[in-house]
């Protein structure tokens, strides 16, 4: 009979496994077709070569046959006598350091308001909320070029606030321009992974804390504030990734080669001939350089995950 039901047991999970297995298995096609073979052309464009005649990249499909050629061209464009990539690399740390740290000044206000004081219309505030996300990105930041021309509405609004004389050139190669754009279009995926975090805090560990002696300030430091450390980690990092690689922003609200960041020079390359090629080594440096806050995410989720149990 022990053995009936060993046999049983092992047979139900075979049948389990290759039910979890089959119901998988659309997600791990689409993942190897639209992310797997992607990447791996990327990769094999980076270490091929270039045809000299029609100036356009030569896949080299065959990682034996791969080349550093391309990675070393990237590597002198960035530390080299001649290097331009640095700085530019270097800037877009600038901007996005400080885009994130104004867009959590932001988001963490407004999703603890929701999660505490909204009361009976939190369902409204946090439709407000996901409200951006039905309008494409493109959308949003030709909204702000109209905002932010010579004769926009921002520059009418200070000059009648007498806060300028005369009205500013927004679009004309300013970082703080480039900044608030950054901030504007990724605030509100900040906004709901806050919310999310927020509101799953135990009431009941903020009533013992003002039950022990604490106001609303040292609740907020002691103990809100700790809880949600792992939220505003998951938050930034949702941000900080796509911001670190965005091209589009600069883009459509300067132009300008003295706002430039890391994405704008990939995507030069990348839409120019005979530099295709490096164009996909920088993508991939990029992506090896963004491995460490990544790394960095799930060691401290693991590390939450464990001092939980």
């Amino acid at each position: 009979m022990a053995r009936r039901d060993r046999k049983r047991d092992w047979a139900d999970r075979d049948q389990n496994r290759w039910a979890w297995a089959a119901f998988a298995m659309p997600g791990i096609i689409w993942l190897a077709v639209l992310f797997i073979v992607p990447f791996y052309a990327v990769l094999a464009i980076a270490g091929g070569k270039l045809n000299q005649i029609f100036e356009s990249p030569i896949p080299v499909w065959d990682p034996l046959d791969w080349t550093a050629g391309n990675f070393t061209v990237v590597y002198h464009d960035f530390v080299g006598q001649a290097s331009f990539e640095g700085p530019i690399f270097f800037r877009t740390l600038v901007y996005v350091a400080i885009a994130s740290v104004l867009s959590l000044l932001i988001a963490y206000p407004a999703a603890y308001f929701v999660t505490r004081f909204a009361g009976r219309r939190k369902v409204l505030f946090l439709a407000l909320l996901i409200a951006p996300f039905w309008i494409s990105y493109m959308m949003r930041m030709l909204a702000w070029i109209d905002l932010l021309q010579t004769d926009g509405y921002v520059n009418r609004g200070l000059v009648d606030l007498h806060l300028i004389g005369q009205g500013v050139n927004w679009l004309g190669g300013k970082s703080v321009t480039v900044i608030l754009g950054l901030v504007y279009g990724y605030i509100p995926y900040l906004i709901l992974v806050l919310y999310a975090g927020l509101d799953r805090i135990d009431q009941r560990l903020l009533e013992a804390g003002r039950d022990l002696g604490l106001n609303r300030a040292r609740t907020f430091v002691r103990i809100t504030l700790p809880l949600s450390r792992q939220t505003i980690l998951t938050g930034l990092l949702i941000t900080v990734l796509p911001m670190v690689g965005d091209y589009f922003t600069n883009q459509m609200l300067s132009g300008s080669e003295s706002t430039a960041m890391i994405g704008n020079v990939i995507d030069t390359q990348l839409n120019t001939a005979s530099q295709e090629s490096q164009g996909a080594a920088l993508s991939l440096l990029l992506l090896v350089f963004l491995l460490a806050p990544m790394l960095y995410y799930v060691f401290q989720t693991r590390r939450a995950s464990r001092e939980a149990v």
